[in-house]
């Protein structure tokens, strides 16, 4: 029975079972980045856990529509356009332009639109109008703001109260407002600044107005999921709700607010208006976009993510023992004649696609799709194998149902990549049985080719975590040849376990013991 896809929503507090608003049509709004300095890590997460959610949900059969704005009109870009003598909006687009070839060095695919503040105006000052007239805004000077009172729901995302928040006020009021809560929606234009003509006279839009306008414009009135970093649940998505239920007078506006953990290094947010971060492009000229991808992967999204040498450390050894049991297969398969994925089917999915399958048009809207199931015609073959091998059938078949349990609870990455860790296990002990054997069945040969599918599916398509060239960089790490590294490798090993096998035949139990604990201790 297919296991529904149960989410987080930060709204409810609780796991929800998720069914899209259209049937078979998922709409995603994803906070994007203010582009005035270069992308880190910490925006890497949320593009990649979208990514990843959006690939996930194509192979259950969905269309998706995911939307991920640039907040190209903000203070910090105008203070640091000043302070470097650079327009403000020219110096966002370089930062833009620089972001995205940041992500897609990450393997992550576009999103279907990247809109941008300054292109929308229009948009964002007919929706402030429809708040004013409504009553739920009122202008001053020039500047408009929101009026939270008006809004009876106000908090509902955050948890707290508005009597709650109006008493913990601890800024400077301004006594223009009607109370101190209430965020500015449009900002009379000051010296300096980039600014445009409005009914309140010229100005520039308020940071959470944008979101509002653009997504509706984009998505429609509702939306399934909305996501952003957990520092985005107040003030930023509270407010974007009293905006967009107001303007449109429905509820809900989004179906499940999900927020991913935040980057740390020391155990502080990692954020550029505190100077601590590691850029995307640093961190790529040491490691391999693939293991980057693990390394925020091997954490449920929804947890915080400790960037540090250590944890880099204890990441690439795990990613090795992963990619290293794939190439060795790999290795072991061309050795033997058996074809790999890429091969039987011409050539390797192309990047967004779902493997196995023609379109998610062609899928049953939320069913499991080819990527998620087995190739394998398992009563043709259980004749034809042995206990070992019909041992291996299970774990083979069983892998992507496992898989798509995992995805399916919450999109959990981590437990994702554990299956694939389980299957690697069991296909190095198989492997191994092989080797020293000197042979494979035809049956055989089907069970290595379908466990290389399924790495090269669910490992290298959808998540991205396994790559040719990335284990090859790996390989080749000495300055020697990776290919004739791993089959170095894969000989010092069969020769190893053919020791083994012979001591164990003997009854050498002191030599065969030792042997497989230091096979272990090297993973």
């Amino acid at each position: 029975m297919t296991e529904p896809i149960r989410v987080y929503n930060t709204l409810t507090r609780t796991k929800e079972t998720f069914e899209p608003l259209e049937d078979g049509h998922v709409r995603i709004y994803a906070c994007g980045v203010t582009p005035y300095a270069e992308a880190h890590i910490g925006h890497a997460r949320p593009a990649l856990v979208w990514s990843i959610i959006r690939k996930y949900l194509l192979a259950r059969g969905y269309r998706v529509s995911l939307v991920q704005n640039f907040t190209d009109v903000d203070d910090k870009i105008i203070d640091r356009a000043n302070r470097e003598g650079e327009e403000p909006l020219r110096l966002a687009d370089r930062y833009c332009t620089a972001y995205l070839k940041s992500m897609r060095r990450l393997g992550i695919e576009d999103a279907d639109h990247y809109p941008k503040v300054s292109e929308h105006m229009p948009q964002i000052i007919a929706m402030i109008e429809t708040l004013v007239e409504n009553g739920y805004a009122y202008e001053v000077d020039g500047d408009v703001f929101y009026d939270v009172t008006r809004f009876a729901d106000y908090g509902k995302l955050s948890g707290q109260r508005l009597d709650e928040l109006m008493a913990g006020t601890r800024f400077e009021a301004d006594e223009r407002k009607r109370n101190p809560m209430d965020f500015a929606l449009w900002k009379a234009a000051k010296p300096g600044e980039p600014s445009w003509e409005s009914p309140w006279g010229p100005g520039r839009p308020g940071w959470h107005i944008e979101c509002s306008a653009m997504s509706l414009h984009y998505l429609g009135n509702h939306i399934d999921f909305h996501g952003g970093g957990m520092d985005l649940v107040f003030p930023h998505h509270e407010n974007e709700i009293a905006q967009s239920e107001a303007f449109t007078g429905v509820a809900p506006f989004v179906r499940f607010w999900v927020h991913n953990g935040l980057v740390n290094m020391d155990s502080e947010k990692m954020s550029k208006s505190l100077g601590n971060v590691v850029s995307v492009e640093a961190l790529l000229e040491k490691h391999p976009a693939p293991f980057l991808r693990f390394f925020l992967l091997n954490t449920h999204y929804r947890s915080p993510v400790e960037l540090s040498d250590e944890a880099l450390a204890d990441a690439r050894r795990g990613w090795r023992r992963l990619t290293g049991a794939v190439r060795e297969l790999r290795a072991f398969m061309d050795r033997h004649g058996v074809a790999r994925w890429a091969e039987r089917v011409g050539s390797a999915p192309a990047p967004g696609a779902v493997a196995g399958a023609a379109s998610a048009d062609a899928l049953k809207p939320g069913q499991p799709g080819p990527m998620l199931k087995t190739a394998l015609d398992v009563e043709a073959l259980r004749p034809s194998l042995d206990e070992d091998g019909a041992t291996y059938l299970e774990t083979i078949v069983g892998a992507p149902i496992r898989f798509d349990e995992a995805m399916a609870d919450d999109f959990n990455t981590a437990l994702a990549l554990a299956v694939l860790f389980d299957l690697a296990r069991a296909t190095n002990g198989f492997r191994e049985r092989l080797a020293r054997r000197g042979s494979v069945s035809e049956a055989e040969a089907a069970l290595l080719a379908e466990a290389e599918r399924i790495f090269s599916v669910l490992g290298g398509e959808l998540l991205g975590v396994i790559d040719d060239a990335a284990s090859d960089h790996e390989a080749d790490s000495d300055g020697a040849d990776g290919a004739a590294v791993a089959r170095l490798t894969e000989s010092l090993l069969e020769l190893l376990l053919e020791v083994r096998h012979e001591a164990r035949t003997a009854k050498n139990w002191a030599t065969a013991d030792k042997i497989r604990d230091r096979l272990n201790e090297l993973g």
